[in-house]
């Protein structure tokens, strides 16, 4: 019976407890919420920044309430398998579309993912650019002089990396715009093109060090914002960034993992979230990070930051990213035949 009673005397204190417990669960009182970020790999820097500012807005908002915003970062396509396997992001900030849907097509994002945020769900923007040594000895200008004997190349692998399809498919476009679609001038030119690749890296990153660390090529392919962060970093003396008259429209997607938000009691959140990528705000940091974005006034401001070029899209070239990845980068597509030469 002894084993008992202190239970027994502890019911008063344990309804407290109870109802203090129900209070602390009304909404009027502060609550610690967490998001997760699924990002690509060179995004490291970019959402550091951008992260600090939501949490200050939304925690102005939501007045009590604390936000803690992790990040998961690696490439693109590496970032949507660990979803899949089981990474429970609340939201994908990707460097190409078909990441976010394979998500969608196993019904972790909303079918219509691209139409629930504007510009097809692509809150900012960039192209392939490159950057060259101090001088730019070789004479780097265009696609074609990529292409000359004695050019050396370094950029991510396009079998690893959503940063090397870019390339590879900017490389493509403008060869075919060059030659009129003649196939077979095309391809000559893609052969010479990737047979002057020095490294092949599995990443962004990778391809970054290969260059400026090891001190390997000649010219670096990535994206226009990362080749003007790399020369702001490592010295706008010792680098320059040149941007091809014809390149590709990157596109930066985004959405909310529905079935995980949901899960994490997060789905206002994660929507918050990226409308705030979309906000002059945020669209102004962007831009401050070298991305192209969308909004009137910022473009207006950054516009000297920009040079002109004429984007084509996957879409315009290759059909959609479905068919360029079938066509060019499946086992025994393009990019095999082209490399086997």
């Amino acid at each position: 019976m002894s084993s008992t009673l202190p239970f027994r005397r502890s019911l008063p204190a344990l309804a407290i407890a109870l109802g203090l417990g129900l209070g602390m669960a009304s909404p009027s009182m502060a609550e610690d919420r967490e998001l997760l970020n699924s990002s690509y790999d060179i995004a490291r820097e970019l959402f550091a920044e951008v992260n600090p500012l939501f949490k200050a807005n939304w925690e102005a908002q939501n007045e009590g309430d604390t936000l803690t915003i992790k990040q998961s970062h690696g490439g693109s396509s590496a970032q949507a398998r660990a979803i899949l396997q089981g990474l429970r992001a609340d939201v994908v900030t990707y460097n190409q579309v078909t990441d976010v849907q394979v998500l969608a097509d196993e019904g972790l994002v909303a079918e219509d993912w691209q139409q629930q945020l504007a510009n097809n769900a692509s809150p900012y923007y960039s192209t392939t650019a490159f950057l060259v040594r101090k001088g730019n000895p070789k004479g780097i200008e265009s696609w074609d002089d990529l292409a000359a004997e004695g050019v050396e190349l370094v950029f991510p692998n396009p079998k690893t990396s959503g940063n090397g399809r870019y390339t590879y498919l900017a490389a493509w476009g403008a060869a075919d715009e060059q030659f009129d679609g003649d196939e077979e001038q095309i391809q000559a030119f893609m052969g010479d093109f990737l047979g002057n690749v020095k490294v092949f890296d599995t990443g962004g990153r990778g391809a970054t060090t290969s260059f400026i660390e090891r001190g390997i090529g000649d010219v670096l392919i990535s994206f226009e914002s990362e080749v003007n962060n790399i020369r702001g970093e490592y010295g706008s003396d010792d680098y320059e960034v040149v941007v091809p008259p014809v390149s590709i429209l990157a596109e930066f997607p985004v959405a909310v993992v529905e079935e995980n938000a949901e899960r994490n009691d997060n789905l206002d959140l994660a929507r918050d979230y990226l409308d705030f990528l979309y906000s002059e705000e945020a669209q102004r940091l962007l831009a401050g990070f070298n991305y192209r974005v969308n909004n009137e006034a910022v473009v207006e401001e950054f516009a000297d930051q920009f040079p002109n070029t004429k984007l084509f899209k996957v879409e315009d070239v290759f059909g959609g990213w479905d068919q360029a990845m079938e066509a060019h980068f499946a086992s025994g597509g393009q990019l095999d035949q082209l490399q086997r030469r």
